[in-house]
């Protein structure tokens, strides 16, 4: 009961915080409104005048913003679910600011302290003011005690941050069951899952290790790009509460002017963060979600160095090669394959009739091609293929969403370089490089290279199943081979979710049990 009445006060600060910005009942929406709704805006105190300024979506993120911590990171969530918040709100939030005031040097010495279990004088000889807060953490400049010294960024958690976060949280979730229990809309949208997955992501933050461990896992995928590299992670002055790294010296990415001063081109550099963006992303499957121009500095060989690894994007290989299919058929404009793969992977339910839904896909491609390639925007091409999508009742990927925001922020990033800038152009040795490698000779061998080594596992099984075949035997005696109704629905599940490729060794396999029946009979 105190549980729920904490909850409840917490959530009423916030609405009035939001109806203070008319980010709670916009104004904009005032005529359809019921009465209802009409007297809540007012007895919020809807509509303040100071506050009225912009759209709604960025009248949403300024208030989310003022509320602090973990309403910043429930915006930053909401961005990728358009489903949700509808796409202008959702590309707003995208742009949310998290920058917080520095909690002060004392504390963040205690803490850093307290994490390593030790005086800080022991780890560091000099420890600066804070250079940048945000909502979970601070970053100090410091020297390490080893000898020769190093130059390090220290990142602090922001005391009792985890404790106000799990009040929150509760208060999101209260919120959410609510609404869930009475409105259908909500349980269609299941906005307990956005609350879960904003504990989850939350959870991951919280632990320093987890960044250093994003961060190490990135630097090994990228090992071997010559333009791009990550900062090193001190292990031994890394805690859950505290993250050290490699200090960067280098020019911001925001600074054209100070890069033309130090020589590098700021048009080459633009090429770069694409294609470092799209390796990451397609050829490893690991990628760096956040990469604003706060976060990218050029070091003074010209490499592309990335910091603050807290958000990171995963695309697993079906995604990946759904993604190659998809692009395959946008550039062919054979709108009936990118259908066919939507279908394939289970996407788009079966009832929408597959030529209307590639009818559609022809209204998001067809307008592309005629256009000059820089003014078009590839971010904004899946957005439309999203939009579409969501109407044939294909429930979003949050992989895909991730991929298609960080896409549209470097593509802003690269601009700010290169007004002119082509991203088609840039991507496309990367594109085709990834799209050989997913569909072409080489991928098709190593599709019939994992078929034949899960035929080499069942041969290895061979006893097993032959101690078994008197049971099978026993069992087509008495009418036939049964499976258990569970067996029968996962089956059924993991054919829908498998590519054709995929279904196509399942017959292989399967053939090559009948071989095997056969031979066994006679």
């Amino acid at each position: 009961m105190l549980r729920a009445m904490a909850d409840i006060g917490r959530l009423w600060r916030a609405a009035r915080t939001l109806a203070r910005h008319d980010a709670l009942l916009p104004k904009e929406f005032k005529d359809r409104m019921p009465p209802s709704l009409k007297f809540a805006r007012w007895i919020f105190g809807g509509g303040g005048k100071a506050h009225e300024e912009g759209t709604p979506g960025i009248r949403l993120a300024n208030a989310l913003e003022s509320l602090g911590p973990a309403y910043i990171k429930l915006g930053q969530v909401l961005a990728t679910r358009p489903d949700v918040v509808g796409t202008e709100v959702a590309n707003a939030l995208a742009s949310l600011q998290d920058r917080l005031p520095p909690f002060p040097m004392p504390v963040a010495k205690a803490a850093v302290a307290e994490a390593l279990n030790a005086p800080l004088e022991s780890a560091f000889s000099s420890f600066s003011e804070p250079i940048a807060a945000a909502s979970i953490a601070q970053v100090h400049k410091a020297e390490t005690t080893d000898d020769p010294p190093r130059s390090v960024a220290v990142k602090v958690l922001r005391p009792g941050i985890a404790e106000e976060f799990m009040a929150d949280i509760s208060a999101f979730a209260f919120a959410a069951r609510f609404a869930e229990r009475f409105s259908k809309e909500a349980r269609r949208l299941r906005v307990t899952t956005v609350v879960e997955t904003l504990a989850t992501s939350t959870a991951l933050e919280l632990d320093l290790r987890m960044e250093a461990a994003a961060a190490s896992e990135l630097a090994e995928r990228t090992r071997n790009d010559l333009n791009f590299r990550v900062p090193v992670v001190d292990w031994n002055r890394t805690h859950e509460k505290v993250l050290t790294t490699e200090w960067i010296e280098g020019v911001p990415i925001r600074d054209v002017a100070a890069l033309e001063v130090a020589g590098h081109d700021p048009k080459k550099l633009a090429q770069t963060i694409v294609r470092s963006f799209l390796m990451q992303s397609l050829r490893d499957g690991f990628f760096h979600a956040d990469m604003h121009q706060g976060n990218l500095f050029v070091d003074e060989s010209g490499r592309l160095v990335a910091v603050d690894f807290g958000i990171m994007g995963r695309l697993d290989p079906p995604m990946r090669r759904f993604m190659a299919e998809t692009l395959a058929g946008f550039l062919a404009r054979d709108y009936r394959r990118i259908a066919e793969v939507h279908y394939e992977y289970g996407f788009v339910p079966p009832h929408h009739p597959i030529d209307t839904f590639a009818q559609a896909l022809r209204a998001v491609g067809e307008p592309v091609f005629g256009r000059l390639a820089r003014d078009v925007s590839m971010a904004r091409l899946l957005q439309q293929l999203f939009d579409t999508t969501r109407r044939f009742d294909m429930q979003l990927q949050p992989q895909l969403v991730l991929l298609q925001k960080t896409m549209m922020v470097v593509e802003g990033v690269a601009r700010g370089l290169d007004p002119e800038f082509d991203i088609w152009e840039a991507s496309r040795p990367v594109m085709e490089s990834w799209m050989m490698d997913q569909m072409g000779p080489e991928a098709r061998l190593r599709e019939a290279a994992e078929g034949f080594s899960a035929l080499g596992k069942f041969a290895q099984n061979l006893p097993q199943i032959l101690r078994n075949a008197e049971t099978l035997s026993n069992m087509l005696e008495e009418g036939g081979l049964r499976l258990h109704p569970d067996t029968t629905r996962a089956i059924a599940e993991a054919q829908l979710k498998r590519t054709r490729h995929v279904r196509a060794a399942i017959w292989i396999a399967a053939g090559a049990l009948g071989v095997l029946a056969v031979t066994f009979a006679l």
